[in-house]
């Protein structure tokens, strides 16, 4: 039966058939295989009790605040002025993609979003410059999965709706892992740059005055952070409530630079819709795809097989990382998550590891998925940014950050407290 799903849902995938389509039908299909009863019937009530957690509003609140900074004009000031501090380091501009983009995920939430916003202002700089096009992109499309780990995060909270696992201190969790990641791509650009200086480009000079008048730059993304943050720690807003704080600053802030307009906030409603139809099409067919393996006895069966074993921990946990490593080559990372959590979590759980920590270690492999071919997200946003150039570039630039990636779980295997020590000290 997992092997009839598996190939059925390759074959779904395969056939270009959208992912939170692809779920829904192979619950369908699934069902008159598998059941006596007709359990397709409950999909209405499967479909409202998913969509209907609160927790969820914050999903579109997140993506419309992204989408608000993005065409405000304040990603391309925070980007020079990150270029102003970090492009002295071997590999210039490449470190200002990796700071832009941890700063805006600390905003955003979403990789996408974060990745599309930086390439954006970034890509023109490789010629002008002359820096290596295959690196400079990969570091775009890494610096752009960093909009899942650095709180807020839209897939944070999608893990902590799926594993009842509380999201402040998810968020608090990822913090450290966050600025770790960031540290570990900025150390690749530099080792790679410092073994082949031509990679570098071209230097960019900057006075400490320059730098200094830079920082009123900076300031926005700061405060919209410590708004939805800060809001949530300070026992003043549910991360629900934090989001929609963090949309009305950003309203303020595209105001303050005159680019609060109707036209403006016609696309911003727009992306937003989009975006969230997507995902929330993605959670229903996943939701009814889990109903549907947990009723006739997939779920179950599996993970009896699976504790069944008799492996230890850290043999487990090699093969959850390898899972996802193979997993993210074919499915979209979300609903990867939503698919896989309801089944791997309560077999790691029940191994001994802290679900919080699970939660950031099964974000950065999700992260992986994100600048892995065939079906990397952030590949392609970084592609579709480019007005020539074949998709190879992309790929070959990502695989040092995807070492980087591996090696961050790794670090988070030997050293737990990275992702625990923050929330034990503010629980």
């Amino acid at each position: 039966m997992v092997a009839t799903s598996l190939v059925l849902l390759l074959v779904l995938l395969g056939i270009s058939i959208p992912v939170g389509a692809a779920l829904g039908v192979l619950g369908l299909i699934l069902d008159p295989l598998y059941s006596m009863l007709p359990l397709t019937r409950a999909i209405g009530e499967v479909s409202w009790s998913t969509s209907n957690e609160f927790l969820l509003v914050a999903i579109p609140l997140f993506v419309m605040l992204g989408e608000i900074l993005l065409r405000s004009g304040l990603a391309e000031k925070m980007y020079n002025a990150m270029s102003l501090w970090l492009s002295w380091l071997p590999g210039g501009l490449m470190h200002a993609n990796i700071g832009a983009s941890a700063l805006f995920a600390a905003t955003s939430g979403s990789s996408v979003a974060t990745a599309a916003t930086v390439g954006t202002v970034a890509i023109p700089q490789i010629q002008k410059k002359g820096y290596n096009e295959s690196l400079f992109l990969g570091s775009l499309a890494a610096g752009g999965t960093l909009g899942i780990l650095i709180p807020p995060s839209i897939n944070l909270i999608i893990y902590g709706v799926l594993t009842n696992t509380s999201v402040p201190k998810l968020y608090l969790a990822g913090i450290i892992p966050g600025i770790g990641m960031a540290a570990l791509f900025m150390l690749a650009i530099a080792i790679a740059c410092i073994a082949k200086p031509k990679w570098g480009g071209e230097k960019v000079s900057a006075t400490w005055g320059q730098r200094m008048a830079s920082l009123v730059h900076l300031v926005p993304p700061l405060g919209i952070f410590m708004l939805v943050v800060g809001s949530i720690y300070a026992g003043i807003a549910t991360p629900t409530e934090a989001a929609a704080l963090g949309v009305v600053g950003a309203l303020i802030l595209a105001a303050s630079v005159g680019r609060l307009t109707l036209p403006m906030l016609r696309d911003v409603l727009e992306g937003t819709m989009k975006a969230t139809a997507m995902i929330m099409l993605i959670v229903i067919g996943a939701a009814f795809l889990n109903f549907i393996m947990a009723a006739t006895g997939l779920t179950t069966a599996l993970t009896q097989t699976i504790t069944g074993l008799d492996v230890s921990p850290t043999t487990m946990l090699i093969i959850l990382v390898v899972f996802y490593l193979v997993l993210g080559c074919f499915m979209e990372t979300l609903s990867m998550m939503i698919t896989t959590i309801p089944i791997v979590a309560p077999i790691m759980i029940a191994l001994g590891y802290d679900p919080v920590w699970l939660g950031i270690v099964i974000i950065i492999l999700v992260e992986v998925a994100l600048i892995t071919p065939p079906v990397g997200l952030n590949l392609f946003v970084v592609q579709s940014l480019r007005t020539s150039g074949s998709m190879n570039a992309v790929m070959i630039g990502s695989l040092p950050f995807v070492i980087m990636l591996i090696a961050m779980v790794a670090i988070l295997a030997v050293v737990p407290d990275l992702a625990l020590w923050l929330p034990r000290v503010f629980s």
